[in-house]
Order: structure tokens, then sequence, then C-alpha cells
């Protein structure tokens, strides 16, 4: 059976793992993102070293936005220092004819879902992923919607608040679950403003603080899948991100949505309600979907 190593790059680590093709994680294993363009480029490239003669090919999940055809890297996201990194180049300079996928951490989510989790069968969906900003990714007809310039689904770029200036005014600030957690730690005068455990705890103890922050995050996210719905009308939602293991998030996110058609009976009239769920992947959705990537890039263009 061929094994592939699927490499999640973050700001913090570097988590890599060997998956085969039937979507089984054998090994997984991650050490610190080095900041230094050199120094990334040694330990990377050691990861692949080391099981070269284990894999049959390399799938990457990177922050930025990616020409995922040919693997380069545009922007870096918190990494900079990858804007214009060829991935597939660099890889097979070294390392021969290796089958190299790169998708954009956000988008290799969403493919996760729509592979293994509860996006399966459904062809028509996105994933909205929770975190520092808004990633995400549009499934339609069963295949990833990429857009002219591999930016579709790049959700953080809305603009969701026309009176506010600035970077406030878009969902990657203001639908931010590090902002809320933030925002809810210092109101409660919290020692630790960023423990998202005790920012839950308070707000499932109903502390009236909290539940009213909480609330109206959920609500930004309802209005988002609105938004996102009144433009692609898909069946599901998968809601990830570290937050999305809290099952109060899932929860309160389908009662504020249900408020909002209560409020808005024409669109209630009008558009079908989606499906809103947990993400079935938290830590290894990255991992999982790069490699669907590469398995269908493989699919389209067979490699000798």
């Amino acid at each position: 059976m061929r094994n592939y190593l699927s490499i999640d790059i973050g700001g913090t680590n570097l988590k890599y793992g060997l998956i085969d093709h039937s979507g089984n994680l054998t090994m997984k294993d991650q050490q610190p993102t080095p900041t230094e363009p050199e120094e990334f480029k040694r330990a990377f490239m050691g990861i692949i070293a080391k099981y070269r003669k284990e894999i049959f090919g390399v799938a990457i999940s990177v922050p930025g936005k990616v020409d995922s055809k040919s693997g380069i890297v545009y922007f870096g996201g918190s990494l900079p220092f990858l804007d214009g990194v060829n991935f597939e180049k660099m890889i097979q300079d070294e390392f021969g004819k290796l089958p190299v996928g790169v998708e954009n951490d956000g988008k290799a989510a969403a493919l996760a879902e729509l592979w293994l989790g509860v996006l399966q069968g459904h062809a028509n969906s996105a994933a909205i992923i929770l975190g520092t900003g808004v990633g995400g990714g549009i499934i339609i007809n069963n295949k990833l919607l990429t857009g002219s310039h591999f930016q579709a689904g790049e959700l953080s770029f809305m603009v969701n608040n026309y009176e506010r200036d600035g970077y406030d005014k878009i969902v990657g600030m203001s639908v931010s679950a590090v902002e809320m957690i933030k925002q809810i730690a210092t109101d409660l005068n919290l020692k630790d403003k960023k423990d998202g455990l005790e920012v839950f705890k308070k707000i499932t103890q109903n502390n009236p603080i909290a539940e009213k922050i909480f609330k109206a995050y959920c609500r930004k996210i309802a209005y988002l899948i609105l938004n996102i719905q009144s433009v692609v009308d898909v069946t599901t939602y998968a809601i990830g991100g570290g937050i999305s293991s809290q099952p109060i998030l899932i929860k309160t996110i389908n009662q504020e949505y249900d408020k909002m058609l209560e409020e808005l009976p024409l669109i209630k009239q009008t558009l079908t309600r989606p499906d809103i769920k947990k993400a079935k992947f938290e830590n290894s959705a990255n991992l999982y979907g790069a490699l669907y990537g590469l398995l269908q890039k493989l699919d389209e263009n067979p490699m000798d």
C-alpha cells in the first residue's frame, strides 16, 4: 500500500504524518517551525529526506495564496518568507520525480471533510475554520472551488461591517475566535487572556458577560453562513478550528441562525436552510486535506 508524507506548515509548528491512499494515518509528529528562510528549508527538506524511501509523494498544507497547479505559494500568511516559493520545484530538484501537491490550509481542511469527514457525499458544501482569522473552502460538484486566481474561499477578507474603519470591518477580525476569547477574558479579568478552556467554562456556566459576547460571536458566524449561502447555495457547512471541539459552539451557531431566519421571513422562505455541523477533523485536518488534493491531482495528471 502506498504511503504519502503530508506536511502541515503552520506559524508555530511543522506537523507531518504518513498517510496511505485510503486515509490511514500511521505516523504523526511535529517540530517547531523555523522563522528564517534557510533554517526553514533545512528543516522542511530534512523531514522529506527522513521518509523518502517510504513514500510515493509529498502533500503540503500552507498559509497564503496557493497556486495548486504549479505548487507556488504567494504571500505566505504568517510566514511571509514563503512568498514566491515553488515547493514542487524545490522538492523535485532535491529528490527527483516525486509527486508533490500544495494547498492552502483552509482549503485543505475543506478537502479533508469532503474526503473522509462530515462533507463526504455532499457535492455542494463548505467548511469554515475558526482561529486567528477565518479560513475555509467551498466545494461545488465535489470539487474545491479555487476561482480564477486561487482566491475563492478567502472568507477572512469579506466585509461584514460597513460602519467600521480599516481591518475591523472584515470577517478575519470580527469573527476571530482568538479575539473573541481575548475579549471575554479581558472583560472577566482573567489572568490568562488566551485561556480558551477557562473562557468556555465561563460560557457553559452561563456567566452573563461571557454568554453575551459568545452569542454575539455565533450570530456573526450565522450571518457569514447566510452570506455564503446566498451566493453558492450549498447543503452542508462543516465548522472547524480549535474551538469547534466545544459542543456549545455548533449548538449556539444553529440557534442564532434560526433566530436570524425568524427575524428575516423573506429569506427564510427563499433560501433553503443548510445543515451546520462540527467538522470531523481537528488538528489533523490539513494533513488529510493536503493529501486528498494531491490524490485528485494525480488522478487528473498521473506521473509515469
